[in-house]
């Protein structure tokens, strides 16, 4: 069974900088690439959830428009983390994010960490 917890939320200005990790129980993140999907998605309060950044089995890297150029997902096997690096943060980034995994047939959700861009 895979646990998932995210890390790294907190309160910035615009145009900060903040790093989100994802850790996985085990050492499912040393795992060769075409084990699992990775994907960061957000939700803020009234709006859908929506696809940030992804992964895929294959190595595939999918970003949103919104925040192409800015954001960057990345696998650290070493520290079995799945990070998604946020530069050039705005107040329409704020929402909770969320670390998602697709691990054998099974979906596996974080509870989230909140982001808030804010002066």
């Amino acid at each position: 069974q895979v646990q998932l917890v995210e890390s790294g939320g907190g309160l910035v200005q615009p145009g900060g900088s903040l790093r989100l990790s994802c850790a996985a129980s085990g050492s499912l993140f040393s795992l060769a690439f075409s084990t699992y999907d990775a994907k960061w998605y957000r939700q803020a309060p009234g709006k859908q959830r929506e696809l940030v950044a992804s992964f895929t089995r294959g190595g595939e890297v999918i970003y949103a428009d919104s925040v192409k150029g800015r954001f960057t997902i990345a696998r650290d096997n070493a520290r079995n983390t799945v990070n998604l690096q946020m530069n050039n943060l705005t107040p329409e980034d704020t929402a909770v994010y969320v670390c998602y995994v697709g691990y054998g047939t099974r979906d596996y959700w974080g509870q989230g960490t909140q982001v808030t861009v804010s002066s």
